[in-house]
């Protein structure tokens, strides 16, 4: 059981830095002063490709942390 959990851990920290390496960066730059943040992209932000890998990302980190707790505790 715990080599399993060790390699799902594994595939996780691979699955986790490929995906915040996939993301853009969060600087507005100067687009924010115009307001360009309020385009029909930025309300549909949720929808869209990066809103999934944020989603993804969010969903890894949990999986991250449990992880890392249940391989710590040394219960298998």
């Amino acid at each position: 059981m715990r080599v399993a959990c060790i390699i799902i851990f594994m595939l996780v920290s691979v699955a986790l830095t490929a995906l915040v390496l996939m993301q853009e960066g969060k600087s507005a730059g100067l687009g924010a002063i115009s307001g360009a943040a309020e385009t029909y992209w930025g309300k549909n932000k949720g929808r869209s490709m990066e809103g999934t890998l944020v989603k993804l990302t969010r969903i890894l980190a949990v999986v991250f942390v449990i992880l890392a707790f249940l391989l710590n505790m040394s219960i298998f």
